[in-house]
């Protein structure tokens, strides 16, 4: 198949790596995007026995924070398009191996749902201090679940994307194979960073719930690994589909050649 290909009713076939591409790069943007207002709206919470403070905190920030949390959604929803065209890219070169860019591309949807549900809980932190002063416990109990789900249970989730698309990505030939590395050099700290859900719930510690460490070492490490991709496939679509025929027919081939 070729991006030259038509369907029957004669429009063309949407190019897979150009829209993967494209997705990778608004994965940046969003990301650079989310960084900033999360520095320059929010900043960083106060310690969650400081009650009071935490409901003050909500109540300043809850602006900047439903500004994070949409920035945030619309880029789960770049990072769904992303994987589906990773998916493909991979099935286009073999199919024998579709199972694997299943899972890869399972776990991710997983990660989107995960990250949302974070999402809903920061945001509702949010929304309840700003309504009667918002209830100190509940504003508490909505900050600790969101810093699991963004810590040790989004870093199970990503360090599967990332062995699988690794490893699915060097024994296919999809792309190259230092793509393929780097995804599984991702998944490494990423399964360390799970035990971080013992590290407590300080915001500013590296081994903390959802703290910086996760971030530094397991999001930010795979976003790169993303944008990454998304280059090396919009500079190298023609060659991506003259491996993705070398690699078919290398596989259409060795069948015959054992008989």
């Amino acid at each position: 198949m070729t991006s030259e290909q038509r369907w029957p009713i004669g429009r063309p076939t949407p190019d897979v790596g150009l829209w993967t591409g494209a997705a990778a790069i608004a994965v940046a943007v969003l990301t650079g995007v989310e960084f900033a207002i999360r520095q320059l709206a929010v900043g960083p919470r106060p310690p969650l026995d400081d009650v009071a403070g935490l409901v003050a905190f909500n109540q300043r920030t809850s602006a900047g924070t439903l500004g994070v949390i949409l920035t945030d959604t619309v880029l789960m929803a770049v990072i769904l398009v992303f994987l589906s065209g990773f998916r493909q890219l991979i099935v286009q070169t073999r199919r024998d191996v579709q199972w694997i860019a299943d899972i890869a591309f399972a776990a991710g949807i997983a990660y989107v749902v995960v990250t949302l549900i974070g999402d809903g809980l920061e945001g509702g932190a949010a929304l309840d201090a700003s309504v009667d002063g918002g209830n100190g416990t509940v504003i508490r109990a909505l900050t600790v679940g969101h810093a699991l789900f963004f810590g040790s249970i989004g870093c199970v989730l990503t360090a599967v994307v990332s062995f699988a698309s690794g490893y699915i990505t060097l024994i296919s030939g999809a792309l190259p194979r230092w793509t393929g590395r780097l995804a599984v050099v991702v998944a490494v700290p990423n399964l360390v960073l799970v035990a971080t859900a013992f590290g407590g719930t300080d915001d500013t510690s590296f081994r903390a719930a959802g703290g910086w460490g996760s971030v530094a070492l397991g999001t930010v490490p795979w976003l790169v690994w993303i944008v990454s991709v998304g280059v090396v496939v919009i500079r190298e679509r023609e060659h991506h589909l003259e491996r993705a025929k070398v690699a078919r027919d290398r596989t259409t081939a060795a069948p015959t050649a054992r008989g």
